[in-house]
């Protein structure tokens, strides 16, 4: 993507009303966010929001949590943004090292950048659900209640990032009254926890733009995303082009409008190629879904998640995790 039609794009973002802008050390190793700030030398700082994510960059170190790595990639990152503080940083990962070695000096750390001003608040990611049971310390890709709420306390965080889009279970009601098998939402909700949504298009997936045969490049993190996912997903979107419209902007508007109605009290992350493509979202989110709009793409949406689960398309993801 040309760097100037980036920062066209993130300006017609701002244009829009957007506030909040995310990004992440390891986001074309920094050059994301060197995009980025030459957008925000362009409008008053105190106008927006930068989250920014670290973690999953270590560079030659043992733990992307130690001190030196920790300050390197803050230090680093306000420099590529051009901006003094970071109003969220946001850790990628749960991983502190064999008995959570590194806990403490991360801790430690990052109360130290509080303090100095160059980090207003902590972030965390975390999955869709969390896990029922104990999950490591060392295991990425599942977290359980216990062991986040542990983390939650130590850290103090105010904001919880998480995927989450039309294929992923939906929050439950009531959910909040169990710690069992908990989502993220309602695991927030209880701990008085900011959220925010990242991939709610899945990656492009529900704009109804890749046919079955779209080839993903080497290294293109979509390249994951299976030819029978796909093919399911074209079918499964069918309905909603019936009913909506085919072009990418109306599936994108429904899976927008869906996100919202379903986590109403999230900010909702979406990506862009174009400063067309960030009007078109915009342009999409003035016109309310009905009742009887949202009944439909609900029953959708429903449909397609039970069938990608019943195929095994959903690569070894925890049922109602996101595909994309």
């Amino acid at each position: 993507m040309d760097d100037d039609i980036a920062v066209d794009a993130l300006l017609r973002a701002r244009e829009e009303g957007a506030t909040v802008f995310d990004t992440s050390d390891v986001y074309g190793l920094g050059h994301s966010q060197r995009v980025l700030g030459r957008m925000l030398a362009q409008v008053p700082r105190e106008s927006v929001r930068i989250t920014c994510t670290i973690g999953a960059f270590k560079g030659t170190g043992l733990n992307a949590y130690s001190s030196l790595n920790l300050h390197g990639q803050v230090e680093q990152s306000l420099e590529n943004l051009g901006v003094e503080s970071l109003d969220v940083l946001t850790l990628h990962h749960t991983d502190f090292g064999p008995r959570d070695q590194y806990l403490h000096e991360a801790r430690e750390t990052l109360e130290a950048q509080r303090d100095l001003g160059r980090v207003k608040a902590l972030g965390m990611r975390a999955p869709n659900r969390l896990a029922a049971g104990t999950a490591t310390s060392g295991d990425r890709s599942q977290v359980s209640a216990e062991r986040f709420a542990f983390l939650v306390q130590q850290f103090d965080p105010k904001v919880i990032t998480t995927p989450f889009n039309p294929l992923s279970r939906p929050p439950e009601p009531g959910a909040a009254d169990s710690e069992e098998d908990e989502d993220i939402f309602s695991f927030a909700s209880r701990h008085g926890i900011a959220t925010m949504i990242y991939k709610p298009l899945g990656q492009g997936l529900l704009t109804g733009k890749y046919l079955p045969d779209t080839a993903f490049g080497p290294g293109d993190v979509r390249s994951r995303i299976t030819a029978p996912v796909l093919d399911a997903v074209r079918r499964g979107l069918q309905p909603l082009r019936d009913r909506f419209g085919s072009a990418p902007q109306n599936l994108a508007r429904v899976a927008l409008h869906y996100c919202l109605k379903r986590c109403p009290d999230s900010i909702i992350l979406t990506g862009f190629t174009s400063s067309h493509q960030v009007a078109a979202n915009y342009e999409g989110l003035k016109t309310e879904l009905s009742e009887p709009d949202y009944e439909f793409v609900d029953t959708a949406y429903g449909a397609l998640r039970n069938e990608l689960e019943s195929l095994g398309q959903l690569q070894g993801r925890p049922r109602g995790a996101p595909v994309a």
